[in-house]
């Protein structure tokens, strides 16, 4: 767990220049190991072709009798024993025997050894075959007593001798040779192989630790980059929804102010033009009850009668238009109602005024939202309606509103003719269908209407409950 913490504190690059190290250290050990291998094998093998040229050139010639006997004569045997002395190579033996096929030492530097029956080995065996054989051996067999009591270990070489200008083999010559001088050359050998190998290891670990250092250098310098570049744009998403949510927030309190400014424009209409239009009615009522009394005569009063009966008729349906427009352009005061109470009412005030029947719907519909939110509800269901009684005749007018995940569904939906594109009608020439797009994306919401031919229209809206409060 320590380690592994320990590790974790690292850079990748120095986790990965320790790693390299790791395995290039581990790899120079095995190659190493298996050069040094090689190198004792080779000279073992070089040292094993020397012996079978001595063998040849000095020690076959005075063993051709054994093609035809078991046993050398005194003269050979004499002559066996001066060449140990006599050549360089001899002083470097220090024992030195003579096999036949079954195991019989025909001749040994040890003259009790002579005559002795050993089990046949495989070194033995290969010479027979002949191969020359040559191996340090441990001296853990039994012909080798007289060897152990001399030295632990000893270069043993078995050559084949065979019998001259022939490939027929007629013994075999074992030979120990000490190995301080063969032990030397290959230390030697090997140790100049470990330096060979440690240096290349040493240089590609450097040539290694450059590369992956300002490979390391670039990607911690691109990390950091990129990590000021993802800082940067997570600031400015944060100021992008923050100036978002300003937008929706300055939307909803210019829908409330646009209501605001409605109701003043309402309320002056009503105090004044209403009024004045009234006072002139009473005016006129006057003039027309004058008339009809006959103080004026002739002509003039049929005249007058008849313009007067004009003006009353025109002033009366003036009147009519601005009282309805002076309604209309008002929604009452939400601000006490709840959102259930407020569909109803726009409702309500619809079905007054055309006649006609809606059927309202609230599945799960909360008490209580924002102004901004019940303002454009109300809208939307007024316009919407109105829309229906225009177009569709008021035919199978429906209100849906449901409630799920704090999102608020609203339907109104009619039982008209249709019509065949419905995005063809939400364009800025329609300014009822774009006030309600209007108003409900300006709280973040979605609007859309949808028909056919013959299937009647639907106005379908959906928005976030949230919303922010502001009075009326």
């Amino acid at each position: 767990m320590m380690r592994s913490t320990a590790l974790s504190r690292l850079s990748l690059t120095q986790q990965f220049m320790i790693a390299s190290l790791i395995i290039l250290v581990a790899a120079a050990l095995g190659l190493g190991r298996w050069a040094a291998g090689q190198i004792e094998q080779s000279v073992v093998s070089r040292t094993a072709e020397t012996t079978a040229l001595f063998v040849d050139s000095f020690i076959a010639p005075n063993l051709q009798e054994l093609s035809t006997a078991d046993t050398l004569t005194p003269d050979h045997i004499a002559t066996l024993d001066r060449l140990l002395d006599d050549t360089p190579l001899g002083r470097q033996i220090l024992s030195f025997k003579v096999w036949d096929a079954g195991g019989k030492v025909l001749y040994s530097a040890e003259p009790a050894a002579i005559g002795q029956v050993f089990p046949v080995g495989a070194e033995l065996t290969r010479a027979w075959s002949g191969a020359v054989s040559s191996d340090i051996s441990d001296l853990e067999d039994a012909e080798n007593v007289l060897e152990r009591t001399q030295r632990a270990r000893l270069l043993e070489t078995y050559a084949p001798v065979r019998l001259e200008n022939s490939d027929e083999i007629i013994a075999v010559a074992e030979f120990y040779q000490t190995v301080d001088e063969l032990e030397r050359d290959i230390a030697l050998a090997q140790g100049r192989t470990w330096l060979v190998v440690g240096a290349s290891m040493l240089v590609i670990y450097l040539l290694l630790a450059g590369f992956v250092g300002r490979a390391g250098d670039t990607i911690d310098r691109q990390q950091a980059a990129l990590s000021r570049q993802v800082a940067q744009l997570t600031d400015l998403l944060g100021q992008n929804e923050a100036l978002h949510q300003r937008v929706q927030r300055a939307a909803a309190r210019t829908t409330a102010l646009n209501e605001r400014v409605l109701r003043r424009i309402s309320a002056e209409l009503h105090d004044g033009p209403v009024q004045d239009i009234g006072l002139a009615l009473l005016r006129l009522d006057n003039v027309v009850a004058q008339v009809g009394d006959g103080k004026t005569g002739g002509d003039d009063e049929t005249a007058i009668a008849h313009d007067l009966d004009m003006v009353q008729t025109s002033m009366q349906r003036a009147l009519l238009e601005i009282r309805a427009l002076s309604s209309g352009m008002g929604v009452p005061q939400l601000s006490e109602l709840t959102l259930p109470e407020t569909l109803a009412r726009a409702v309500r005030v619809h079905q007054q005024r055309s006649g006609t029947v809606v059927t309202l719907a609230l599945d799960g519909t909360p008490e209580r939202a924002s102004l901004p939110v019940k303002i454009t509800l109300y809208r939307l269901v007024q316009e919407a309606l109105h829309n229906a009684y225009r177009h569709a005749g008021g035919i199978d007018q429906r209100v849906t509103l449901c409630y799920d995940a704090g999102r608020l569904h609203v339907e109104v939906a009619d039982g008209g003719a249709g019509f065949g594109r419905a995005d063809s009608v939400v364009g800025d020439d329609h300014l009822g269908l774009a006030g309600m797009r209007e108003r409900v994306e300006s709280l973040g919401g979605n609007f859309r209407v949808e028909s056919a031919p013959g299937q009647g229209t639907r106005v379908i809206a959906d928005l976030s409950l949230a919303g922010e409060e502001e009075a009326p």
